[in-house]
């Protein structure tokens, strides 16, 4: 045995107790060579406890200069100003206009709901989409407007984008820009009676054109004694009724200004241009009285403290009787006494007072 050389009993013990650590180790290597793809992963084991809160981060700087809400949410009066036209001065915002929305017949016109759904879809008034509408809300921006899509300026776009309008009763096509959004509700919405055997049944006690048909009174057409051409108020104009009564400042009362008509009447200082209202308020006593005599309309009579006008008397008439009455209840629910379209206006009621002459 060399120097420095442990003897051969004591190397013989070490290997001997080393032995069994070699074969885990041989093993291990055996069965890491022989071990195939691995498996699935197993569950997730139980969330462990939530580790110490960091340092706090830098405090938020609001860029209140590039926000787009302030396109509309600002110190003027924008926005305030045109609520409180349309809320306190408006018949769209005071209520007036919703008084018949709960009514299925009339919630395409008479309230948020049936309006802009199918303003949007372009369809008429009485389709019936709109029939099952329950829960009817008043007139309020967002019938108007798409308010809040884009948190810009763009959210005063117009509910239908504008799009012309097939009137319902008629079949003409409004279409003058932002006043195509005012026809999709301002039209004739009663059907036009048609005559059997030359008379006309009236079976209520509202015989006539519903109000509200300004768009065919523009267009002139909708009447059934005579045959009109639009107005100049639809031709010469970009947006006919946005234009008048509304202008350039938009203002959401809806009242027409004598001012906004003077860019093409430099002298107008009323409404009765060249005499045309008070022309036909004439015609209109004409005919009504006629219409009285024949017995197709009560005589202006108070009930429950109000005054009842131009109610019809049901029953069976000849049908230029009938035309006539529906003619001047044209005119009537036109509003504007003769200025929307003075030759169409004049044209019907001399044609309804033509029909008792003959």
């Amino acid at each position: 045995m060399l120097p420095g050389m442990a003897p051969k009993s004591l190397v013989t013990g070490v290997l001997r107790r080393m032995a069994p650590r070699f074969l885990v180790i041989g093993a291990a290597l055996v069965l890491a060579a022989c071990a195939g793809e691995a498996g699935p992963e197993g569950p997730s084991g139980a969330t462990g406890p939530a580790g110490p809160q960091g340092p706090p981060g830098e405090a938020a700087v609001l860029d209140v200069a590039n926000l787009s809400c302030t396109e509309c949410h600002n110190d003027t009066t924008l926005i305030v100003s045109k609520e409180a036209q349309f809320r306190l001065a408006s018949v769209h915002g005071t209520g007036e206009a919703f008084e018949r929305g709960g009514d299925t017949n009339c919630a395409g016109c008479h309230g948020t709901e049936g309006a802009k759904a199918r303003i949007n879809a372009g369809l008429p008034p009485h389709d019936p989409s709109v029939e099952g509408v329950v829960n009817v809300s008043p007139y309020d921006c967002r019938t108007c407007h798409n308010i809040h899509t884009t948190y810009t300026k763009a959210d005063f776009s117009l509910t239908g984008a504008g799009q012309p309008v097939v009137l319902e009763r008629t079949g003409g096509t409004f279409d003058k820009g932002l006043g195509n959004l005012c026809a999709n509700c301002h039209q004739i919405r009663n059907e036009l009676p048609v005559a059997t055997g030359g008379t006309f049944e009236v079976t209520g006690t509202r015989f006539g054109t519903h109000y509200g048909v300004e768009a065919q009174m523009l267009l002139g057409e909708g009447g059934l004694l005579a045959t009109g051409s639009p107005s100049v108020h639809y031709e010469q104009t970009d947006d006919a009724c946005v234009t008048c009564h509304m202008g350039d400042e938009r203002n959401h009362t809806y009242e027409p200004q004598v001012v906004r008509c003077q860019s093409c009447h430099a002298d107008l200082e009323t409404f009765d241009n060249d005499g045309v209202q008070t022309e036909i308020a004439a015609l209109l006593e004409e005919v009504k009285a006629l219409l009285i005599d024949s017995g197709i309309m009560l005589a202006d009579y108070e009930e429950n403290g109000e005054i009842q006008h131009n109610r019809s008397v049901p029953g069976v008439y000849p049908e230029a009787v009938a035309s006539a009455m529906w003619d001047y209840m044209f005119v009537v629910s036109d509003q504007s006494m003769g200025v929307h379209n003075p030759a169409f206006a004049r044209a019907l009621l001399e044609a309804a007072k033509a029909a008792f002459e003959g």
